[in-house]
């Protein structure tokens, strides 16, 4: 059974991704650099390999994979960013509402969730994706969104150990999960805040 919290994000995305296109393109690689630059949990290897992964995940774009037509998409789609209201359920935080490929908010909010982290079941992704209307997982391009995505939530990570300490092996740990120097995905992430 699909999670609750995973049932309104994805009934809300499927309203969010039909409103009219704004003149803001997406760019998945925002502060991307700047938090590379900031870290000081990690060394300097690794802070090189983030450079590289980064520039690498970069040109990839720029060479745009073919995916479902672009739309309003949120950025920063997942259960927290939802209110609960009398009236229902509501999106929050459109700090990084773009227009861009629907596929980038379906990556982050399930399909990474699924096959990154492990907190949603592959039964519940399937549940999510028939109610959507597809997976993301198998369309061309997943990977340069996933991989972006991955990125993203690592230096995340890495940026909060500067306020809280205990959280610098979480940060080492996605790093090393990147580098390949894990066990296979799904790689059981744990929450930073």
């Amino acid at each position: 059974m699909l999670i609750p919290g995973e049932v309104i994000v994805r009934t809300l995305l499927k309203q969010f991704h039909r409103l009219p296109l704004p003149d803001l393109r997406l760019d998945p690689f925002v502060r991307v650099a700047e938090r590379i630059e900031a870290v000081t949990s990690l060394s300097e290897d690794d802070r090189d390999w983030l450079r590289h992964r980064h520039a690498g995940l970069r040109e990839q774009w720029e060479r745009v994979f073919a995916g479902l037509p672009e739309c309003v998409v949120h950025g920063d789609a997942w259960v927290g960013n939802v209110a609960h209201t009398p009236e229902g359920p509501v999106l929050l935080d459109f700090e990084r509402a773009s227009i861009g490929p629907p596929e980038w908010d379906l990556v982050f909010t399930t399909a990474v969730r699924t096959t990154t982290i492990g907190v949603v079941t592959e039964a519940q992704y399937t549940q999510f994706c028939g109610a959507y209307g597809t997976d993301v997982t198998k369309r061309e391009g997943y990977e340069l969104l996933a991989g972006a995505r991955e990125l993203r939530m690592s230096l995340y990570a890495a940026q909060h150990t500067a306020m809280r300490p205990e959280r610098q092996a979480e940060a080492r740990y996605r790093v090393d999960c990147l580098r390949g120097r894990t066990e296979p995905r799904p790689w059981h992430w744990q929450g930073i805040m």
